[in-house]
């Protein structure tokens, strides 16, 4: 008998002999989308080392991003709404995208509680936009903000997802001396600007 058996068989024998129904699980329900939310996510992102940004009225997502960086470093976007230098479908390679500044995608929904954002394949279409761009911009819509972690974990989107991450801020580490050092292992710079998805 091998070691992995014994021990197997060891459990099985010494395992007590519970009967015990499941517990009910607690019933999360999704709060309005509120100012009050709003604040909660911006907050909770900047704890984080992330920014929040809401798109001024009449001003288009792509101007902002060009007021933002008026210098027009390379661009990547995994999203139709903004114009890349480098269109996401000519990546063959997902290193290529660490010489690119700006990462462009839009989140499938946001995390109040944590000032998270979810991203998936389908938002990023190369996985690696979210991490080896020098500066990644997220556009979220406030109507889908959630309220808590246990709502986010409720969305189909973890279901059917192949990758998921929940992206609260840049890359940090203190891991050296306790010093706090952002963009160590991933993007430098997180800015998320609050618009509509467009119809």
């Amino acid at each position: 008998m091998s070691s992995r058996e014994l021990i197997l068989k060891t459990i099985r024998r010494n395992r007590p002999a519970i009967d015990a129904p499941l517990p009910t699980p607690i019933p999360f329900t999704t709060a309005p989308v509120t100012m009050a939310l709003i604040e909660q996510f911006r907050t909770a992102l900047a704890i984080y080392g992330g920014k929040t940004l809401e798109l001024p009225a009449g001003m288009s997502v792509q101007a902002l991003i060009d007021e933002l960086y008026p210098e027009r470093p390379a661009l990547c976007s995994a999203t139709r709404e903004i114009v890349g230098s480098h269109p996401i479908p000519a990546v063959n390679r997902p290193q290529e995208l660490a010489t690119i500044e700006i990462g462009v995608t839009r989140a499938a929904f946001g995390v109040a509680e944590t000032g998270s954002v979810f991203l998936s394949e389908t938002e990023l279409q190369v996985n690696a936009l979210g991490y080896l761009v020098q500066h990644l911009i997220i556009l979220l819509d406030p109507a889908v903000m959630l309220e808590t972690l246990q709502e986010a974990y409720a969305r189909p989107e973890f279901r059917t997802a192949g990758y998921a991450v929940l992206m609260t801020g840049p890359s940090a580490t203190a891991d050296i001396e306790g010093v706090l050092i952002r963009g160590a292992q991933g993007v430098r710079s997180l800015t998320v600007i609050l618009c509509p998805r467009a119809g």
